[in-house]
């Protein structure tokens, strides 16, 4: 597990963002990128659902890696913002983890299973946001 300072550049390149939601969702996204993730995307889901603002989506490749990468967004958003996690579902399965902090929720996924449910596809409506 990575020390807190080595949150310090993801926190100080991210403080100037207002909307607490958009912040959440670029530190989840590089913080997946700094543990390995892969085919990072940030929607942006404001305009399609009131249910939540943000989704970020990330694959790993393997279990572990998928483990590894849901801890570090929770530690970074818990830790490094304040922010608690209200769920999870998949961890045990490892094939789609999701972490839910209410406006904003990450997917984790292995390949296969994101080839298969192709979110993108799905809410191909959504704005991608730069997040790096």
């Amino acid at each position: 597990m990575a020390d807190l300072t080595e949150l310090k550049p993801i926190l100080d390149a991210t403080a100037k963002i207002t909307d607490p939601a958009l912040r959440r969702a670029i530190v989840a996204a590089r913080t997946a990128r700094d543990n390995r993730g892969q085919e990072i995307v940030v929607l942006d889901m404001r305009k399609l659902t009131p249910m939540f603002d943000f989704f970020v989506l990330a694959t790993g490749g393997s279990p572990r890696q998928l483990h590894a990468i849901s801890e570090e967004i929770d530690r970074a958003l818990e830790k490094g913002l304040g922010d608690r996690r209200i769920g999870i579902e998949g961890y045990e399965q490892s094939r789609w983890i999701l972490l839910d902090y209410g406006d904003v929720v990450v997917h984790l996924f292995d390949a296969d299973t994101r080839q298969y449910y192709a979110l993108e596809d799905l809410w191909a409506g959504a704005k991608r946001v730069a997040w790096e």
